[in-house]
């Protein structure tokens, strides 16, 4: 019994540690303004509420769901950023300035997105059970953009400034204007693009080439 409590708390720790330092890194690499870890400890009000959000959303897990919301509204007190107990937020998320940023209830975050102030993860009122949206990895929403509905923005996708997003934001694109319609597609690093080469033609032109 003692050895399973003791894996469990150092399981714990880990984890903890390996949230605080995907946290910090997202700060150094999407704020140029950062100076130092300790900077960021202090100062970010985006950090402090991610914090203080991970012992909301344990509360609201083990149905505490008074305290959760007392300390919720503790830290938007503190931080003017507004996270419902319930909203499911992985590591490395960044928010930047973040007043005024709201997130509800069933909105899901997943890891490296990046949320600027005034950004809203909200709900149409026409919704039942999952009424808020999904962000998936690396996608990063601009200041105060309005994204409603239990939809979802895309991985690595971009939604421009004042945007209001009511439809699905595809993968790798950019979204602007209200309603917001996709004016990019930003194609991944990694994917080749192929293009169509006459073999014939490609042999001449590279004959050519070796003879001069």
């Amino acid at each position: 019994m003692q050895v399973v409590f003791s894996f469990s708390t150092n399981f714990d720790r880990r984890k903890k540690m390996r949230w605080l330092k995907h946290a910090l890194q997202a700060a150094k690499r999407n704020d140029p303004a950062a100076h130092s870890t300790l900077e960021i400890l202090l100062t970010y009000p985006g950090f402090h509420a991610l914090l203080g959000h991970r012992l909301s959303h344990f509360l609201y897990r083990h149905q505490l769901f008074l305290l959760a919301k007392l300390h919720a509204a503790w830290c938007r007190f503190l931080t003017g950023i507004e996270i419902h107990p319930g909203a499911q937020i992985s590591h490395g998320v960044f928010i930047d300035h973040g007043m005024g940023l709201v997130i509800g209830e069933t909105a899901v975050i997943e890891e490296d997105v990046v949320l600027f102030h005034g950004v809203t993860l909200g709900g149409t009122g026409k919704d039942t059970g999952k009424r808020h949206p999904t962000v998936r990895k690396g996608a990063m929403i601009s200041a105060h953009a309005q994204v409603l509905g239990p939809i979802v923005v895309g991985a690595y996708a971009k939604v421009g400034a004042s945007s209001v997003v009511l439809k699905e934001v595809p993968a790798y694109a950019t979204v602007v204007g209200i309603p917001a319609a996709v004016v990019r597609i930003n194609q991944p690093v990694s994917q080749e693009i192929k293009i169509p080469v006459n073999q014939k033609v490609a042999e001449e032109v590279l004959t050519s080439c070796c003879c001069r």
